[in-house]
C-alpha cells in the first residue's frame, strides 16, 4: 500500500473547547489508538486535507515531534458545510496484527456487454478487507472485459492472496444490465449459426 508522511504536534488538553481552539488555529485534532494508551495530537488542515480528498488509501507515517508511529485513517469527521476535516481517528499498525480497511475498487478493460449497448453498474466503490499491513493492496482491480449483458462479478469472485474480504460473498460488485437497443452477443452468434446451418441445408 502507498505511504505518506504526516507531521503533528502533541495536544496538552483534550475536549471540545481545546478541539475548537485547534481548528481555529488552522489545525485538525487527531487521536491515535490501537496498541495501548491513546495519543492525542494535531496536524495542519492543509496537510490532512490532501490525504483525505485523494481516492487512494494510505499507510500514514506519523512524526509527532520526534515520536514515530505508523497508522491508517479509521474515521473522519467532516464539516457539513465547509467540507473541511474536523477530526481524524488513526489506528496504529502492528506488523503481525491484521487490520480492517476499505480498499478502492478499480475497474479495468472494456466490457463486452457495454460495447453491445449494455449499462455498467458499479455497486461497490470500496470493499472491506482484513489483512496484515504488508498484504494490504493499494486497490482491488477487477477486469470487466469478459462481462456480458446480464453478467456480474461478485465479492466471491475477487481473490487476493493474504487478504480476506468481509463484505457478503454473494454481493454484486459490478454488473452489466440490459439497456434499450442493446444487443446480446450470445443471441446474435446463436442466430447467425442457425441461419448458416439453414443456408447449408438448402444448398444440399
Amino acid at each position: 500500500m502507498k505511504t505518506v508522511q504526516l507531521s503533528g504536534s502533541p495536544r496538552a488538553n483534550v475536549g471540545k473547547k481545546d478541539a475548537k481552539a485547534v481548528r481555529n488555529s488552522g489545525n485538525v485534532p487527531c487521536v491515535l489508538y490501537g496498541t495501548g494508551e491513546q495519543m492525542y495530537f494535531a496536524v495542519r488542515q492543509i496537510d490532512i486535507q490532501k490525504i483525505v480528498v485523494s481516492p487512494d488509501v494510505f499507510i500514514v507515517e506519523l512524526d509527532i515531534e520526534g515520536t514515530k508511529k505508523t497508522g491508517v485513517i479509521q474515521e473522519l469527521q467532516m464539516h457539513p458545510v465547509k467540507d473541511t476535516v474536523q477530526h481524524v481517528d488513526f489506528l496504529e499498525l502492528v506488523a503481525n496484527k491484521p487490520v480492517v480497511m476499505g480498499i478502492p475498487v478499480k475497474l479495468v478493460g472494456r466490457s463486452k456487454g457495454v460495447l453491445n449497448g449494455g449499462r455498467l453498474q458499479q455497486v461497490f466503490r470500496r470493499l472491506k478487507v482484513q489483512a496484515l499491513p504488508k498484504d494490504l493492496p493499494d486497490e482491488i482491480e477487477i477486469d470487466i472485459t469478459p462481462i456480458k449483458i446480464g453478467d456480474s462479478r461478485r465479492v466471491s469472485d475477487v481473490v487476493i492472496p493474504g487478504v480476506t474480504l468481509l463484505d457478503p460473498s454473494n454481493a454484486v460488485v459490478v454488473s452489466v444490465k440490459m439497456a434499450r437497443g442493446a444487443a446480446n452477443t450470445d443471441d446474435e452468434e446463436e442466430g447467425a449459426a442457425t441461419e448458416e446451418s439453414t443456408e447449408e441445408a438448402a444448398a444440399e
